[in-house]
């Protein structure tokens, strides 16, 4: 019979892949609804499009502490619970929207009130064994990188067969599947000292042995967040630059995207399972090296091929990036402040992707999209040395 922490990751990477893949496929079809909503002109559906989009990170980034530490207190399946049914309700709302600010406001409210990562990721280091902890936070990943794959395919698909708003209300369907997946967790987490849980989030890093690690984890995921979103929006661009005939430029930005996204799920497990043998940090290292050192030659690139070669293998250091990172904080953490911690680390990562966005954007305008990768590789090696320097031994193990 299997083991019922075992049972507890393959149900949360279960609902981990169902919601990213419900989720992950209102990207790609996200301007056509806008346009459908009654606004025509194509700088204004770009704009509304960014806006929209952008909303939802600005209130997961302010909001993701709060379920964190919420999960601390009330236990992480029945937030986890809570994040998933909300964003099926989102979903339907969304489904129904009328003006294109109907979506504006339901972005800010999906953000403010879902928080399923912050929630998730906790619940599945929490109920997993030390030493297997690494293996579990890299299948949880694997779930979520595999759905964040197959759902913009499965979004195009449903957009042109049942049409834009009944796709909405498909990804609400496939967000209330994943909350039943979740009812069949059991949570073996014990209830903590309430005086413990109420403490202040500086009275919380006051409390830890180390604080000065778990802030250069939080570092290291901002500054790779902010090197990978600030070159991944306008990858299509550079790659147009590429390509001779501009003919199939979407189905080969897509293959090169892809590639990227199957390295990741491809290598997740594994690389988690090695960190549970070498050490999380080692991982972590060696992944900000191998990202710095692919990030450099992809300015130089003559075909979309070797692009496409070259983010697979910055796949596979993201692959070992997050994973590890989730793994780190699981060791540096008291239980009783595990899912606050997490969520402080979402914040991090969520800053770090809409900034990354932005400036990129600012940066690539005025300078050009070559500029990026080097900027990428920079702050990669930042994060590196951050690794080595403020990370380094935990627990007995050396980088």
């Amino acid at each position: 019979m299997m083991e019922q922490w075992k049972r507890n990751v393959y149900i949360c990477t279960l609902a981990a892949f169902i919601t990213s893949a419900g989720m992950s496929q209102l990207a790609p079809m996200l301007p056509l609804y806008i346009q459908s909503l009654g606004v025509d002109e194509p700088g204004q559906v770009a704009r509304w499009a960014g806006i929209v989009f952008a909303m939802n990170f600005v209130t997961l980034a302010i909001f993701s502490p709060i379920w964190g530490r919420l999960s601390d207190r009330y236990g992480r399946k029945i937030m986890c619970l809570r994040a998933v049914v909300w964003l099926g309700v989102i979903n339907f709302g969304m489904g129904m929207a009328q003006q294109v600010w109907h979506l504006v406001v339901l972005r800010l409210m999906q953000g403010a009130l879902s928080g399923f990562l912050a929630t998730a990721m906790p619940l599945v280091s929490s109920e997993s064994p030390k030493k297997r902890a690494g293996w579990a936070l890299g299948l949880f990943f694997t779930g979520q990188i595999s759905g964040s794959l197959i759902g913009p395919l499965l979004g195009g698909w449903l957009a042109e067969t049942v049409g834009f708003r009944n796709t909405y209300f498909v990804v609400g369907v496939m967000c209330f599947f994943s909350s039943l997946a979740i009812l069949g967790i059991h949570e073996t987490r014990k209830p903590v000292n309430e005086n413990v849980v109420s403490y202040s989030n500086r009275e919380a890093f006051r409390s830890l042995a180390r604080p000065s690690l778990l802030y250069g984890i939080f570092l290291t995921t901002f500054t790779f967040q902010f090197s990978l979103m600030c070159v991944q929006p306008i990858l299509t661009v550079y790659i147009a630059g590429l390509v001779p005939e501009p003919d199939h430029i979407a189905l080969i930005s897509g293959a090169v995207f892809s590639s990227a996204g199957f390295a990741s799920a491809l290598f997740g497990s594994r690389l988690g399972a090695l960190s549970d043998r070498i050490g999380a940090q080692k991982v972590l290292f060696c992944s900000l090296l191998v990202a710095c050192l692919v990030s450099v030659p992809q300015a130089f690139v003559t075909a979309p091929w070797q692009l496409g070669f070259l983010r697979f293998i910055h796949g596979i250091a993201v692959a070992g990036l997050m994973p590890s990172v989730n793994h780190l904080i699981k060791e540096a953490s008291p239980p009783e402040f595990l899912g606050r911690m997490y969520g402080f680390n979402q914040s991090f990562q969520f800053v770090g992707m809409s900034s990354g966005a932005i400036f990129g954007g600012y940066i690539a305008e005025h300078f050009g999209i070559s500029v990026l990768f080097f900027i990428a590789a920079a702050m990669l090696m930042t994060s590196a040395g951050v690794c080595y320097k403020v990370i380094g031994p935990i627990q007995g193990k050396d980088i």
